[in-house]
This record gives C-alpha cells, structure tokens and sequence, in this order.
C-alpha cells in the first residue's frame, strides 16, 4: 500500500470498531489522524496505542455541527491541512430488533440523528478544506442501502440515505480536483452486529432465514480497513468490503424485487416477524 506521510485524516466514531481499525491503518502508512468520537477513555487509549505521535483527539457529538466544525479546526490547526475524512460514525437501531410497529418511539429519529445527519454535518463542516486540499471524502453506508431492511428499518434507511448523498457529492466535486466515495461493508465483528448474530434469537433466525451461509460469514475490523486503505489509495467511488457482497450489489435491480416477493411469502419469516410485533414496547 502506498505511503500516507504528509496527508492528514479526520475519521468520526474512531473510538472503536471500524474507525479505530481504519485510524490505525492510516496511522501505520503515515498519516496523522484526527480521531473524533464523544467523550470516552477509548479515544485516548487508542491515541496512546498509536504513540501520541501524529494523533490529535476531538471530541464531539456529529449531531452538533458547531461540534464537527471544532473538530475540523483541531485537524487544520494542529497537521495545518486536511486531506482524508471518513464520515464513519453510526449507531445500530438497539439491542433487539423490531419491526416498523413495534419499535420504540424515537428511535428512528435517533438512529437517522447518528447515521445521517451526523454524515451530513461532518461533510459540510469538512468540505471547504477537503475542496482546497484536493481530497477525497468517505461516507460510511452498508451493505443495507439495497438490502430488504426487514427488522432493521430505521439503520437501513439511513444508510441507504447515505449512499445518495455520497454518489450525489462524487458527481458534485468532479472537476474540483477533490471528490468523494461510499463504503459498503459487510457484516464485520463489531458490537453493532450483535443482535444479528446471538444476540437476539429472532434477529438471528430471520438473518439465517434471509442470507446464504457465504454472507453471514463476519469479517474482523482489522481486514474491512485494509480494503478501505486501498479504496482511499484509488479514490473509489465505491468501497465494498468483503467483496462477495459485490454481484448482489450490481445486480440489486434484478435481484432485490425477486428476493422480496420470496421472503414475503415464507412462512418462518411471516412467523418471526409476528413475534417481533407481539413484542411489548
């Protein structure tokens, strides 16, 4: 992979998982980072990991712009430029799935709060520097921005927002000498995938129901990164890790409305999702 030194990335949600795999890739190449998570020890433990050399910490909340803008004067006030981002940070909607009539109130505002509005003001607050550095912008969608968001609605929709919003600014930034990418990943072994993966039985079960073996096969954050690396290296305007996902996500016009006629009608999955909604709220 090639040399960062010199280049200078801002990664939110760095504080563990993805962002903290990412930070440290980015790190071994040469890049300085500006890790940028809420207020957790877990920042400053991977700050120390990483040396305290070429490392700035930003606390803040991406649903507060005015917190993303002092994240970023932190990256250009301490490295003096900003080359990188990755609009990564993103909550799961909960602990236990639901469907669209038992979820709890509110947390469809929170989750779309995070994952959304959270990239929204991490791109506005970080593109007049990106646009002057000639940089390339990362934002974090999922393999759920064409999957069916059975049980997982308020995350899926968010991501699949996502997903317009980084191809929208790609074609935005052409000709600016800048530009932007969106990445895909796959199920990786982090908190977030827990209540798919034991953590809830139904959840479990409707995923085993929905998804080949091949597909339900986690990644570690270790490995997702090292594919991020190299989609930041290309300037890809799409990053899909693990790359199994890729013929679903070329063919999802093809293959999306086949899929949900199938799963409409399975009985087991009309059965699991009647237990979601008799889930008392």
């Amino acid at each position: 992979m090639k040399d960062h030194s010199g280049r200078v990335a801002l990664i939110t949600g760095a504080a563990g998982g993805i962002g903290s795999a990412v930070a440290t890739a980015l790190h071994r190449r040469g890049a300085s980072v500006v890790l940028v998570d809420m207020h957790s020890t877990d920042l400053e433990s991977l700050a120390a990991k990483l040396g305290n050399q070429r490392v700035a910490i930003a606390h803040a909340d991406v649903t507060v712009r005015e917190q993303l803008d002092a994240a970023v004067a932190t990256a250009t006030d301490t490295f003096g430029a900003l080359d990188i981002v990755m609009a990564n940070a993103g909550i799961s909607s909960g602990a236990t799935a639901a469907t669209v009539r038992s979820v709890e109130d509110g947390i469809f505002e929170r989750v779309i709060g995070v994952n959304l509005v959270g990239v929204w003001n991490t791109v506005r607050a970080a593109l007049p520097h990106i646009v002057d550095s000639g940089g390339y912008v990362l934002l974090t969608s999922s393999t759920y921005a064409y999957l069916n968001g059975l049980a997982n609605a308020p995350y899926a929709a968010s991501k699949a927002a996502v997903e317009q919003l980084g191809r929208a600014l790609r074609l935005e930034l052409a000709g600016t000498g800048a530009t932007a990418g969106v990445l895909y990943p796959g199920w990786v072994a982090t908190p977030i995938v827990d209540v798919a993966f034991g953590g809830d039985e139904i959840a479990t079960a409707l995923v085993a129901k929905g998804f080949p073996a091949l597909l339900r096969q986690p990644i570690s954050a270790d490995t997702l990164a090292r594919g991020v690396v190299r989609g930041i290296e290309r300037r890809a305007p799409r990053i899909q890790v693990p790359a199994r996902w890729v013929p679903m996500s070329l063919l999802r016009g093809v293959i999306n409305p086949v899929y949900d006629a199938i799963l409409e009608r399975d009985k087991d999955v009309r059965a699991l999702t009647a237990q979601l909604d008799a889930r008392p709220r």
